[in-house]
C-alpha cells in the first residue's frame, strides 16, 4: 500500500461526497466498465506536525570541498548551502495545503485494477470524437508534472469542446496508488498491463494514445508494442535508441543533435550513479531514503536542478518531495530499475527489442536539455515515427518545464496519428 493504514484512512475520509456538485471534467465516458471512486489529496495535520518537527531535528552535515561552490559546478552534486536554505523555507514558509488545493482543482479518482488501488487524475471530454490519451511519467516525477499542462487544456477548453480525454495516472508504487505486491517481482511490462485495463475500463478499448518520459516511456513502449487498444506512441525520452550507423554514429547528425549526444554521455559516466544505487541495493537506498525528509530532499532536488533547462522553482521541487515523503513512494518507486541494472533474466532481459521498437504510429518531441536528447535519424529505428519536433528548449520534466510547448505537441501529434 503507498501508505499506513492510518494514512490511507486520513486520506479515504476526504474522498468526494456523492451529494457534492459536479466538478468540471470529472464525469467518467458512460462506456466505462470500471467504477473509479472520486478521491481528496489530504494529509491529517497530525502527519504535517510530525514531519516539520522531523525536519526540524534534521541535521546538515559539514561543509566539505564537495558540496560548496567549486568548479566542478553541479557535478558532484548537491549544494550544502542550497539544502540549509530549502530546509528553512520548507520548515517555516512552504504551505502542502497550497499544493493539495491545487490537486484538488482537478478531478482525481481512484480503482482497483488486480491488485493494486490506481490513482489518476483526468480531464473527461464530453465531446463525441475526444481522443483518449494518457500521460505518464517516471522517477523521481508524479502525476504533478502534468498539472501545469492540464491547466493549460482546461483554460483552453470547456468539457464541451476539449478534443481529448486526458488520464494522468501514478504509476503503481508512486503517489497516491498503491505499490507493487510484496510476493512477486513487479516490471514495466506489469505496469503497462495495469495501465492497458486502466485505459480500456474507462472507456477507450477502440483505441488510446500513451504519451510517456523517463520510465513512462518504457511503459509507452510496451504499451504500443503489446496492446493492441494502444495505437499511437509519444515519448520525450528515447533511451536505448540504436545508431544507424555503429561505425560512425555522429554522421549526418546536426549541431544541435551532437550537442545532445554528448549531454547523454556525460549523464551516462557522471550522472547515473544514482540509477545503480537503485536498481543494484533498492532495499538499502530505499530504506535510507524514506527515513528523513532532508535526504530525500538532498537525493530528489539534485536531480530537478541537474535534469532541467531551467531550475524549477524551489516550491516545485518541495511538492514534488513532499508528495514522496507523505506517500512514502520510496523504496515503493524505484523497483523498475533493477531490471535495467542487475542481471536476472526478466522479461526486459529476454525480449529488449520491446522496449526499443513498437509497430504502432510514432511521435517523438526534442528537449536540447533532456539527459539523453536522441537524434531522429536514432528514433526513427525505433518504430514508425510519423511525427516530430525539435525543440531549442527544455528539459527532462518537459510538461512541467515547458506546459505550453507539451500541450502544443500533443494536440499536433494527435492531429496528425488520430486520423491515420
Amino acid at each position: 500500500m503507498p501508505v499506513s493504514t492510518a494514512r490511507l484512512q486520513s486520506l479515504q475520509a476526504h474522498l468526494g461526497s456523492p451529494k457534492a456538485s459536479k466538478m468540471p471534467y470529472e464525469i467518467v465516458p458512460s462506456k466505462a466498465s470500471l467504477k473509479p471512486e472520486k478521491f481528496t489529496a489530504h494529509v491529517s495535520d497530525e502527519e504535517l506536525n510530525d514531519f516539520k518537527q522531523l525536519l526540524k531535528l534534521s541535521k546538515i552535515g559539514p561543509k566539505t570541498y564537495e558540496n560548496q561552490d567549486n568548479d566542478f559546478n553541479r557535478y558532484l552534486g548537491i549544494k550544502r548551502e542550497w539544502l540549509s536554505d530549502a530546509k528553512k523555507h520548507w520548515e517555516t514558509s512552504y504551505d502542502w495545503r497550497k499544493t493539495e488545493e491545487r490537486i484538488n482543482s482537478f478531478p482525481n479518482f481512484t480503482v482497483k485494477i488486480e491488485d493494486i488501488d490506481v490513482h489518476f487524475m483526468a480531464l473527461f471530454s464530453k465531446k463525441a470524437d475526444a481522443v483518449p490519451i494518457t500521460f505518464l511519467h517516471g522517477w523521481p516525477g508524479s502525476f504533478l508534472e502534468f498539472l501545469s499542462v492540464c491547466d493549460v487544456f482546461r483554460q483552453k477548453y470547456s468539457e464541451g469542446d476539449l478534443p481529448v480525454h486526458i488520464i494522468v495516472p501514478s504509476l503503481p508504487g508512486y503517489g497516491y496508488s498503491s505499490g507493487p505486491p510484496l510476493d512477486r517481482d513487479y516490471t514495466v511490462f506489469d505496469l503497462a498491463r495495469i495501465i492497458d485495463q486502466l485505459m480500456k475500463g474507462l472507456g477507450f478499448e477502440d483505441g488510446y494514445i500513451s504519451q510517456g518520459g523517463d520510465i513512462g516511456s518504457m511503459v509507452s513502449r510496451v504499451l504500443g508494442g503489446k496492446y493492441n487498444a494502444c495505437k499511437a506512441v509519444h515519448l520525450n525520452f528515447c533511451i536505448g535508441a540504436p545508431k544507424p550507423n555503429p561505425d560512425n554514429p555522429l554522421e549526418g547528425l546536426s549541431d544541435v543533435e551532437k550537442r545532445g549526444l554528448a549531454r547523454a554521455n556525460d549523464f551516462n559516466t557522471l550522472g547515473s550513479a544514482y540509477a545503480r544505487m537503485h536498481g543494484t541495493r533498492p532495499a538499502t537506498i530505499g530504506l535510507v531514503l524514506s527515513s528523513s525528509p532532508l535526504a530525500l530532499l538532498a537525493w530528489i532536488g539534485e536531480k530537478f536542478q541537474v535534469w532541467t533547462d531551467t531550475d524549477p522553482t524551489l516550491d516545485e521541487i518541495l511538492d514534488s518531495v513532499s508528495l514522496y515523503w507523505f506517500t512514502e513512494s520510496f523504496p515503493r518507486a524505484i523497483f523498475p530499475y533493477r531490471e535495467f541494472q542487475t542481471p536476472e533474466a526478466t522479461p526486459v532481459h529476454s525480449d529488449p527489442e520491446l522496449m526499443i521498437r513498437s509497430p504502432k504510429y510514432l511521435g517523438y518531441s526534442y528537449y536540447p536539455m533532456e539527459l539523453a536528447p536522441m537524434p531522429k535519424s536514432w528514433v526513427k529505428k525505433t518504430g514508425d515515427l510519423v511525427w516530430y519536433r525539435e525543440h531549442t528548449e527544455g528539459g527532462h520534466f518537459a510538461a512541467m518545464e515547458k506546459p505550453k510547448l507539451f500541450a502544443q505537441d500533443m494536440e499536433d501529434f494527435i492531429r496528425e496519428v488520430w486520423k491515420k
